[in-house]
């Protein structure tokens, strides 16, 4: 077990602590506040609880890469890109300095921000009690992100060295064996996990120990190859694995059907025979689409074409699921005990081939509230639910994305391992 907040003393002590800020930013502004406020309670019950000083450390998108495809992106076009240009760039799009003034906003109180992860101490030790400070990008420093943990060593020590107490609430970044998430809990003498780190654990490792049964796993996305390890991990405990949106056409495939011109990953044909297998020799239901919204084209503006029958023809593409496969989804979700939802089932982005997708939301959401646990996990299922106004039917929305994945693919994430 892991201790949380709440299992510390926290009064007059210095508290470093990681969140997730990793927020969509448009020229030096905050697009999109909501992993800020998800911090806000642990944040919160921590100046509540009187200490000294609170450190925030985040990252902010991948900065090295960034500037590389920008400095791409330049140089096709004829462009020159200078060391000028790359720091501007940053500026716009990951530095903290406009995360920290949004959440000064938030708190409604003053948040100093620390230019650098190095050499904060005096500034620090200067803050008034219960004083907070936000420091910069930590990917800004290369040992943030080191392969080698004596690489990290240097930067994880540093920022050790702000706190007595090291609390972790990025669960967005658990997955990471970084400096700031897992190397600088060697070096603090108390760690803990903040509310929202504890809220995400409370609700996605039942999921993958004991889960209420029967268990319905609904696991949609682009490609069997992301999903193979969440999939046969999840055949462990699940009664029923809904299959849906791009990869489900490779497993069709697999079975013998055609599937036109939709996305395929013929790599991986055996992989799904394999799947197939195995589900039916543990007495697991797999649930493929029956029939289908096709197009002749991947764009908005293409003509959705009703495909009533398994098999798509040559010169249609599956865009997403048709009414009787919604059907059996129905039947399927309506005995679940509890449910993890993990990829659309379509290309929800485009309006015509939405539906499906909003009706798994949907069927989703009523069984959260005939008391079903329910838990949304992944990227794409979040801007779903949220696109169409659900996230708060739904017993949890997990701010993970590749974190909730690869705890539910069975994986010991170091961010959380490195707590206890």
């Amino acid at each position: 077990m892991i201790k949380t907040v709440k299992d510390v003393d926290l009064k007059g002590k210095r508290v470093i602590m990681r969140v997730d800020f990793n927020v969509p930013m448009k020229d030096g502004v905050v697009q999109d506040d909501t992993r800020i406020r998800a911090a806000l309670p642990t944040i919160t019950y921590i100046l509540d609880h009187k200490p000294r000083s609170l450190v925030l450390m985040s990252h902010l998108g991948d900065p090295d890469k960034d500037v590389k495809k920008a400095k791409e992106k330049a140089e096709k076009a004829g462009k020159p890109f200078t060391q000028e240009d790359a720091e501007a760039f940053y500026a716009a799009k990951n530095r903290l300095k406009p995360v920290c003034a949004a959440l000064s906003k938030l708190l409604k109180k003053d948040v100093a921000f620390g230019p650098s992860c190095f050499g904060q101490k005096a500034a620090i030790a200067a803050l008034p009690d219960g004083g907070v400070m936000m420091l910069e990008n930590t990917r800004f420093h290369k040992e943030e992100t080191a392969k080698d943990p004596a690489a990290q060593e240097p930067l994880a020590k540093e920022l050790a060295s702000y706190g007595d107490v090291y609390v972790n609430d990025a669960f967005g970044t658990a997955h990471r064996a970084h400096a700031s998430t897992a190397g600088i809990a060697k070096f603090a003498p108390v760690r803990a996990a903040g509310f929202l780190m504890e809220k995400e654990l409370s609700y996605l490792q039942p999921l993958v120990s004991s889960p209420p049964k029967p268990f319905v796993a609904i696991i949609g996305g682009a490609k069997v190859s992301s999903k193979i390890a969440v999939l046969e991990s999840l055949l462990k405990n699940a009664s029923a694995l809904v299959i849906g949106g791009g990869m489900a056409y490779t497993f069709l495939k697999a079975q013998g059907h055609g599937i036109g011109a939709s996305l395929v990953e013929d790599d991986f044909i055996k992989t799904a025979k394999d799947l197939l297998s195995a589900a039916e020799a543990k007495g697991v239901a797999i649930v493929l689409p029956v029939d289908h919204v096709a197009a002749e084209s991947f764009s908005p503006d293409a003509a959705p074409v009703a495909v009533s029958g398994v098999d798509i023809p040559d010169n249609l593409m599956g865009m997403d699921v048709g009414p009787r496969t919604l059907q059996t989804y129905r039947s399927v979700i309506s005995g679940a005990k509890s449910i993890v939802w993990n990829g659309p089932v379509g290309v929800f982005e485009f309006d015509a081939f939405a539906k499906g997708t909003e009706e798994v939301a949907r069927l989703v959401a009523e069984a959260t509230s005939r008391g079903v646990m329910t838990v949304v996990g992944g990227g794409d299922s979040v801007a779903a639910v949220n696109k169409f106004h659900l996230a708060d039917r739904m017993s949890h929305v997990s701010t993970g994305g590749g974190a909730s994945l690869e705890l539910l693919e069975g994986k010991i994430l170091p961010g959380i391992a490195a707590l206890g």
